[in-house]
């Protein structure tokens, strides 16, 4: 959820061989340059959808339960069509008097059948202004999708683009015509056959209601081929671990790089780290504000707070201490503490009693991991070797430490008791697992995971989002991305052990001032 339409301009020139629904007048009919419409599951009554060639506008009239789900109920103005494609258009609901589906939906959709459990993508503009990737990657497949909510003092965005490069989908927004399209960081990996269909659609959300969309300025194009150049755009995002009704949010996106959100303990505020500041953000969108920490500089993704939520630990420099060490800070910000003397110290946990910190630090190669006082003093080895063990987590009832080791022959994910005895390798697979963090309420584990034969801790890679039962050791994917290092680093499960916060990376044409807007 995105307190203002960030958004950042992707100027893409395109090119002069591609096709415009609006600028083949010899061909438009009835349907304009579509060729069929048809209702797709339940929609009662039949849907309609007509053009206007003086205005070069579609209006489409239709009930229909939703695209949600497994099953979709909504009404399809569409064309057969091949290869990639960019699909953009201006959507207005013009009926606002009397009652209406808030979530009514209008799309912008590329699907591979018409068959109501089809795999697709779309970019949907809902009623009260909400704006999401869906998707559906497999026939049947429960429905997925990322949110963009905006605030109710600003207007819901009136041109949307949903590009196709190979499986992947990628959603632009813009304020309005005139305005720049910009990347908003939603991005999905649908595979479709060709042919397949791509076109307009409307459901109202509501069996029992008829409702009404325009779309204007309507183009299907030919995405020019992207520059030698690309600049890397990141996306803080949330996401609900529930299979049968899960929601994605994206709270900030933004040209450069951050990364490593924490929540903090009442589920309202994200906290990251940014151009070796720390930021902090609300979790249901706004704009990111440094943390005042005085001459802490280049701070890194190994930040977090203490169990009671007062205390903030931090991994950065200090003027004289140029390499990274673990300092404290209380939560709203103030002059950093010393803990670890040592340099190349990064914190990774606390202790459920809030006394001592854990954290890693990398030599010649290897990591291991120590424990060391909040106060401060002498640290002490709870792994040693020439290996690497790292990314320690605390069990939030004290029983374990959770991390990820090579020691078995492959990166895979261990857990030990709090004083480094027992360690027991917890994951055997062929991915390569990294950054294991325990939920609250100590029954799940997320971690990433890198195809096999991935080397190191990379970022901007193909990754996924893992989730392990502790009560039956069973694996399940909650989400696919490009990502890696700076994913999720340092604990970021929700209070609520039932939401997390990760980044997602991506590779797009650079632009100029694409700061906030």
């Amino acid at each position: 959820m995105i307190h203002r339409l960030i958004l950042y301009v992707s100027f893409l020139a395109f090119c002069g061989a591609s096709l415009s629904l609006t600028a083949q007048a010899q061909k438009l009919s009835s349907l304009g340059a579509f060729e069929g419409q048809s209702d797709v599951g339940s929609v009662t009554p039949p849907g309609t959808a007509t053009y206007d060639p003086a205005t070069d506008t579609y209006t489409l009239t239709s009930a229909g339960a939703n695209l949600w789900g497994t099953t979709d109920g909504f009404h399809f103005l569409w064309k057969k069509m091949s290869g990639d494609a960019v699909f953009t258009a201006d959507i207005d609901f013009p009926d606002t008097a009397g009652e209406h589906s808030p979530h009514r939906k209008a799309i912008l959709i590329f699907r591979q059948t018409l068959d109501p459990s089809s795999a697709y993508a779309d970019v949907a503009l809902h009623g009260i202004g909400l704006t999401a990737l869906q998707y559906r990657r497999n026939a049947g497949n429960i429905t997925e999708d990322l949110e963009l909510t905006n605030n109710l003092d600003l207007a819901a965005p009136r041109r949307l683009r949903i590009e196709k490069r190979g499986d992947t989908f990628t959603v632009y927004l813009a304020s309005s015509l005139n305005a720049p399209l910009h990347p908003i960081g939603a991005r999905a990996q649908v595979h479709l056959g060709e042919p397949f269909y791509v076109g307009i659609g409307l459901c109202s959300h509501d069996p029992n209601r008829t409702e009404r969309a325009v779309f204007s300025h309507v183009t299907l194009e030919k995405p020019a081929p992207l520059p030698s150049t690309l600049a890397l755009y990141s996306t803080l995002q949330t996401i609900g671990d529930d299979a049968d009704f899960r929601r994605d949010a994206i709270v900030w996106s933004a040209q450069g790089h951050f990364e490593a959100p924490n929540w903090t303990h009442d589920g309202k505020t994200l906290i990251f780290d940014q151009d070796g500041k720390i930021m902090t953000v609300p979790a249901d969108g706004g704009t990111p504000q440094p943390l005042d920490i005085g001459d802490a500089t280049h701070c890194n993704g190994s930040h977090g707070l203490s169990p009671d939520g007062t205390l903030l630990a931090i991994s950065c420099a200090t003027p004289g201490k140029p390499e990274s060490r673990v300092y404290i800070v209380p939560v709203g910000g103030g002059t950093p503490r010393l803990v670890t003397e040592h340099p190349n110290s990064y914190w990774h946990s606390w202790s459920p009693d809030g006394k001592t910190i854990i954290f890693t630090r990398p030599d010649r190669g290897a990591s291991n991991i120590y424990a060391i006082s909040v106060q401060g003093g002498e640290e002490h080895a709870l792994t040693t070797g020439t290996g690497i063990s790292d990314d320690p987590d605390c069990s939030p009832d004290g029983r374990y430490i959770y991390f990820n080791s090579d020691r078995g022959g492959s990166m895979q994910i261990w857990r030990m008791h709090p004083d480094g005895s027992a360690p027991e390798q917890i994951t055997s697979d062929d991915y390569v697992n990294w950054t294991p963090h325990v939920s609250p309420d100590c029954k799940s584990i997320v971690f990433i995971s890198y195809e096999k034969g991935t080397t190191g801790h990379p970022a901007n890679q193909p990754i996924a989002l893992r989730i392990l039962s502790l009560d039956d050791r069973r694996i399940h994917i909650l989400f696919q991305l490009v990502g890696g290092s700076g994913t999720m680093n340092v604990p970021s499960w929700a209070p609520d052990s039932h939401h997390l916060a990760f980044v997602s990376y991506q590779m797009l044409p650079a632009q100029e001032n694409s700061g906030p807007q």
